[in-house]
């Protein structure tokens, strides 16, 4: 699943970096999270709500899932002269 993730995740991150987007990437950083936390839970048959004391931020960062937290780039205001 990271295989395919990975190379999305840093086009969609690069193609809206600017601007305000810092709250967006986080959502979906989140949203990642939760979904291969879930994903894992069912291969291993583990149940319940749990998983983020199961799979924290560093078992993604392990599985070397790419973030777009982190690579938001400010606009710069320019004089309308």
């Amino acid at each position: 699943m990271v295989v395919d993730l990975n190379p999305v995740l840093p086009g969609w991150g690069a193609y809206f970096r600017n601007g305000n987007s810092g709250r967006k990437f986080n959502a979906v950083d989140g949203y990642v999270h939760e979904r291969l936390a879930i994903l894992a839970s069912r291969k291993h048959g583990l149940r319940g709500r749990n998983w983020t004391t199961r799979f924290t931020y560093g078992w993604v960062t392990r599985l070397g899932v790419y973030r777009l937290t982190g690579t938001v780039r400010r606009a710069r205001a320019y004089a309308s002269r």
